[in-house]
């Protein structure tokens, strides 16, 4: 995108999304119908492209250049912090709302391939644009939209009045759907699951698809496209790679230091080695999500230091075992220490090893079924599970 302001707008991001092969020609009509500045409030933190950062506060009001400038750049823009609880002008501590990054979203609806009369359920509203781009193409008697924050689905609703579009929304548990309108050809989701509810199925014709962000505990998502059977299952590929904010229901605890160290210094009680796996060589997107599928009820926080190194530490939820392992630049042996009855280090190690003798394989050969009983991610067919 050109920084030149007279040069953003809607045509310049449509030519970018076009380029980026996101926006097809059937979509276009309905991105010039439906502008993303009318889904937008005036006070937004944007986004970068490759990454989950947000930069400083534009305000509208103090600067409607940038504002413009930013509604249609390809990048996300985050409009709420803290659920809500943040109303400064600075970074809140955890962003819980947003507007999608306008690639992401014209991606996933290529993956919903909803057709006219199809019948859709959105779990997460936020601004309202992608129900609004949804209710615009197939009329908003065929759209559903579930937002479990009272005030973010007021101020939807606000704006889809605005455009002259009336989707339903309803406020309440995502991980419930809704009923009242079901059964629906196609579920999407605008925000991320470590779990697929079984309500989305049930809730969904045989042949449906459901399109929803899937993450680990431990880090990395994809998104996954389930086609629901009449079985009752739902299987299918990973498409993308993807970084929303959590299902509030399903966000994961993050105990803090002491609940491992119980007021001890470290090393505490921990046992010493080494190991040549850098921690630097486990830190990608991919990696994350194949260290989550091996190394379940895990997650990790990196310790920065000056110099360049760092001290990668990984915790299981149930706070009994920890690792710790330093990084240092250069470095071809880095030491190790690890507690509890798990040892989380070396499990880390047994998925990196089993992902590297496949071949290092990437997330399009991964795919996610669910059943009645469990979920499972496999490795390039529903018969050779992870």
């Amino acid at each position: 995108m050109s920084t030149r302001t007279e040069e953003a707008g809607p045509s310049g991001l449509a030519a970018a999304l076009v380029e980026a092969g996101a926006l097809t020609p059937d979509w276009l009509p309905t991105f010039e119908a439906v502008p993303r500045e009318l889904f937008v409030p005036d006070r937004i933190w944007p986004g970068i492209a490759d990454g989950t950062e947000q930069t400083t506060l534009v305000d509208r009001a103090k600067d409607p250049e940038a504002w413009f400038k930013a509604v249609y750049s390809d990048i996300p823009l985050t409009t709420q912090w803290d659920d809500g609880r943040h109303t400064g002008d600075g970074l809140g501590t955890t962003p819980t709302s947003s507007s999608s990054m306008p690639r992401m979203v014209f991606s996933m609806l290529a993956d919903l391939d909803a057709q006219q009369e199809h019948r859709v359920l959105e779990i997460g509203t936020g601004t309202g644009w992608n129900a609004a781009l949804l209710a615009c193409r197939l009329g908003g008697g065929n759209v559903v939209s579930v937002e479990y924050d009272e005030t973010v689905a007021r101020e939807a609703g606000e704006n889809l009045r605005a455009a002259g579009l009336s989707p339903l929304i309803i406020v309440g548990d995502g991980r419930l759907g809704y009923v009242g309108s079901a059964p629906y050809d196609r579920v999407i989701a605008t925000c991320s699951i470590g779990e697929v509810p079984r309500t989305w199925i049930e809730q969904t014709r045989p042949g449906g698809v459901i399109v929803a962000p899937w993450g680990t505990d431990y880090g990395g998502e994809y998104i996954a496209r389930l086609v629901v059977c009449e079985d009752g299952t739902a299987s299918g590929p990973f498409t993308r790679s993807s970084a929303f904010m959590r299902l509030r229901q399903q966000r994961t605890e993050r105990p803090p230091f002491d609940a491992y160290f119980k007021g001890r210094k470290w090393p505490a009680d921990g046992t010493r080695s080494t190991t040549a796996l850098s921690p630097a060589d486990i830190g990608g997107w991919l990696e994350q999500f194949v260290i989550g599928l091996k190394v379940p009820g895990a997650f990790w926080r990196a310790e920065r230091y000056d110099d360049g190194s760092y001290t990668l530490w990984t915790y299981s939820t149930d706070t009994q075992s920890w690792a710790s392992a330093d990084y240092e630049p250069g470095a071809d042996s880095f030491e190790v220490v690890q507690s509890g009855p798990r040892k989380l280090w070396d499990e880390t190690e047994t998925a990196y090893q089993w992902w590297d003798e496949k071949g290092r394989p990437g997330f399009e050969r991964f795919g996610l079924t669910v059943d009645s009983d469990r979920e499972q991610v496999w490795l390039d067919s529903p018969h050779s599970p992870v």
